[in-house]
């Protein structure tokens, strides 16, 4: 069978942190994505020839990847972590540029429109959004917080770009709970707060708002599952 899904070139893959890396995709026509917004993207591991048909329905291996880029022009940007056991990262890890991948969409309802100040914060995996969303607010004039929790941080020279340019960066380790509470709470209230991260961290900061007095239902939060 042929792959779904629009076929896009992959312009570059740099390495971004550890375990991580950033895929850099040619636009589609069409495609207006937000930051915040998701993709699907879907491809045939070890398979040189992404566009033609004859491929195994099993063989195909489809993935959500959240843009991390702050805007889509003539490229955007996905941010893959890298899981030496999985079907397909490893492999999106290893391309070179000039291969082929398909994707749809955009995809998703949380998107940042340029016209606030932002808190964006990010468990792991949430950092390209996270960061996508703050780069985005400063290109707008607008301010932005991003609290990152994360043993090994990803991104880390844009988080350094979006400090010097008068961002507020909080990076925490993964088990510092009583760090993440106290920068949510201190930041909560200085922009539209977006939240991207697995299931226990997004649960965890919509409960720290709600304990904080706060309203978590006003969060825009993606639970990665």
């Amino acid at each position: 069978m042929t792959i779904e899904g629009t076929p896009v070139a992959v312009e570059s893959v740099r390495e971004v942190g550890p375990g991580t890396v950033a895929l850099e995709l040619e636009t589609p026509e069409g495609f207006d994505a937000r930051p915040g917004q998701f993709v699907l993207l879907r491809a045939v591991p070890g398979v040189e020839d992404q566009t033609s048909g004859g491929h195994d329905e099993d063989d195909i291996v489809m993935r959500h990847y959240t843009l991390s880029s702050p805007a889509a022009g003539e490229t955007f940007e996905i941010t893959v972590g890298i899981d030496p056991d999985g079907d397909l990262s490893p492999w999106l890890a290893d391309l070179e540029g000039g291969e082929t991948v398909h994707v749809d969409g955009p995809f998703g309802t949380i998107t940042y429109e340029g016209d606030e100040d932002v808190v964006a914060v990010a468990g792991g995996p949430g950092v390209g959004p996270a960061v996508s969303i703050a780069e985005a607010a400063h290109e707008s004039g607008h301010e932005a917080v991003v609290v990152y929790q994360d043993d090994e941080p990803a991104h880390v020279d844009r988080l350094e770009a979006l400090e010097d340019a008068g961002a507020n960066v909080v990076i925490l380790d993964e088990d510092d709970s009583d760090g993440l509470a106290e920068a949510i709470e201190s930041h909560r209230a200085d922009g539209q707060l977006y939240a991207f991260g697995f299931e226990d961290f997004v649960r965890f900061v919509a409960d720290t708002i709600d304990e904080d007095g706060g309203d978590s239902d006003e969060a825009l939060i993606e639970n990665f599952g």
